[in-house]
């Protein structure tokens, strides 16, 4: 059981019975939970993927909650979520799909520009001003769409140095756009206007990346990765040190924090499963110049402070 660093035990969940899940998101209530199964080729036109609803709890309400092949209902492979309001947009293949979160009724069915001689969206992610962005991890490209203009498709930015942008989350501070790399494990981030900065890159002498697939952002602005094949999370502090928070993981996909009740979502791709676990509350009080260790995350018990001159330990 994950533990917080006040000690208390942490909310933890595990759902089973997935196939193939890609993403993992909650509503702003944290109340509700929804995770996309690709069950399949994730680039076959098969019909047969699905969204699964949780709740609060973990506990699965629904597991095909909103499924392809029933009537009214076309999903291939599923992957990135966002949810917009009472809308849950999905990245199905070539087109962005909205449902109604209460209900799974089909609302809009988006169509997308090519930019190369296929799209396949990667994720989705939501901005304010009712702006969403999805990624197209094989074309190296990513889709703006303007929800409040009949869901207008125009591209933010297609550059090869994106080097297969994968998961996408908007800063909470900056309202810029945050994209991970598939392929050279790269954090890139995207001004709304399109301009490309390579926030974090792996060098000759540092290869702290593999196959990012995930990011998202807690409450104060701290930056969680997921690393698919190296089974690794890591977390970028604000002023921009490295801890890995969870490794040994069975092919973590695209992660999302729940900010109201600072946890961690994780769907396990390979492992058919997906995962709630609490995070700590960073503290404000260690200097910034003193390494945090195992104790700030809740994994080990916090050391006994050092006795202050003439007191007696009991």
């Amino acid at each position: 059981m994950v533990t917080q660093a006040s000690g208390q035990p942490a909310r933890a969940a595990q759902i089973t019975g997935l196939e193939s899940p890609n993403s993992f998101i909650g509503d702003a209530a944290g109340k509700e939970y929804f995770i996309s199964s690709v069950n399949g080729d994730p680039e076959a036109r098969d019909n047969n993927g699905f969204i699964t609803k949780v709740d609060a709890e973990g506990k699965i309400l629904n597991l095909k909650f909103i499924q392809g092949g029933i009537v009214d209902v076309m999903l291939h492979a599923p992957k990135g979520l966002a949810l917009v309001g009472q809308t849950l947009y999905v990245a199905d293949l070539d087109q962005l799909k909205g449902f109604d979160k209460a209900t799974g009724k089909a609302l809009v069915v988006v169509s997308f520009p090519q930019a190369s001689a296929t799209v396949s969206l990667t994720d989705v992610t939501a901005a304010p001003n009712h702006v969403l962005y999805a990624s197209d991890q094989h074309a190296n490209t990513i889709y703006r769409i303007d929800t409040a203009a009949n869901h207008r498709v125009s591209i933010l930015i297609h550059d090869d140095r994106l080097a297969g942008p994968s998961g996408v989350a908007v800063h909470p501070k900056t309202g810029h756009l945050i994209a991970v790399s598939w392929e050279k494990g790269a954090i890139l981030e995207i001004t709304p206007e399109g301009q490309l900065t390579e926030l974090v890159s792996n060098g000759f002498f540092s290869n702290r990346f593999q196959n990012l697939s995930g990011v998202d952002f807690d409450r104060w602005g701290n930056m969680y990765v997921s690393d698919f094949s190296r089974g690794k999370i890591w977390r970028m502090t604000r002023d921009n040190r490295f801890q890995v928070i969870a490794e040994y993981l069975p092919s973590p996909g695209d992660i999302s924090i729940d900010r109201l009740n600072n946890l961690i979502l994780v769907p396990y791709h390979y492992a058919h499963t997906a995962e709630i676990n609490g995070l700590e509350a960073p503290s404000d009080g260690k200097p910034k110049g003193e390494k945090r260790t195992l104790a700030d995350y809740g994994f080990v018990p916090p050391p006994p402070k050092p006795t202050t001159e003439g007191s007696t330990k009991k």
